[in-house]
């Protein structure tokens, strides 16, 4: 049977998850409610967990050169501590940029996971502009690549 993986990523004002079984692409949201507190993200990841029933829960492990918030990476946290109070593996994978930027990330996963072609960004935004709301969906589907991409190596360190 294929691992189930479950990833939520939070980004400012939002919270979305992709759950895959295996590398297929079954569910995916955006939550902006659960992005405006601890109580919320923790009551969306919980609700995620029972519906799906992962064998993994995925969260991003922000080192030292994060660009997110304090108020994000609190948010992160709390949906981390609320995996590991469940009976699935928690993993925290830092995320590693290979492309250039999150926009071109984005487009290579879209054309591996197609369903999710429709929420790519008509354009890379400008300075002036919010980030799209689906940009979290591509988080969250990037920290669940690195999982599905190195199990042994994220799954055995998050054992240890």
């Amino acid at each position: 049977m294929a691992l189930r993986v479950l990833a939520i990523a939070v980004a400012s004002s939002k919270a979305g998850y992709v759950y895959l079984q295996g590398s297929t692409l079954l569910h995916w949201g955006i939550s902006v409610k659960a992005a405006k507190n601890n109580t919320n993200i923790v009551e969306f990841a919980q609700k995620l967990i029972n519906e799906f029933k992962p064998d993994v829960v995925v969260t991003e492990k922000c080192g030292p050169t994060s660009k997110k918030g304090k108020k994000t990476r609190t948010l992160i946290r709390s949906a981390a501590e609320l995996a590991s109070h469940n009976a699935v593996l928690d993993v925290s994978v830092e995320r590693i940029q290979v492309f250039t930027s999150k926009y071109e990330e984005a487009v290579a996963l879209a054309q591996q996971w197609s369903d999710l072609k429709r929420h790519l960004p008509k354009h890379k935004r400008r300075l002036f502009e919010y980030e799209p709301r689906a940009m979290v969906l591509f988080e969250a589907l990037s920290i669940a690549k690195s999982v599905l991409d190195r199990p042994s190596t994220e799954l055995a360190a998050a054992m240890g």
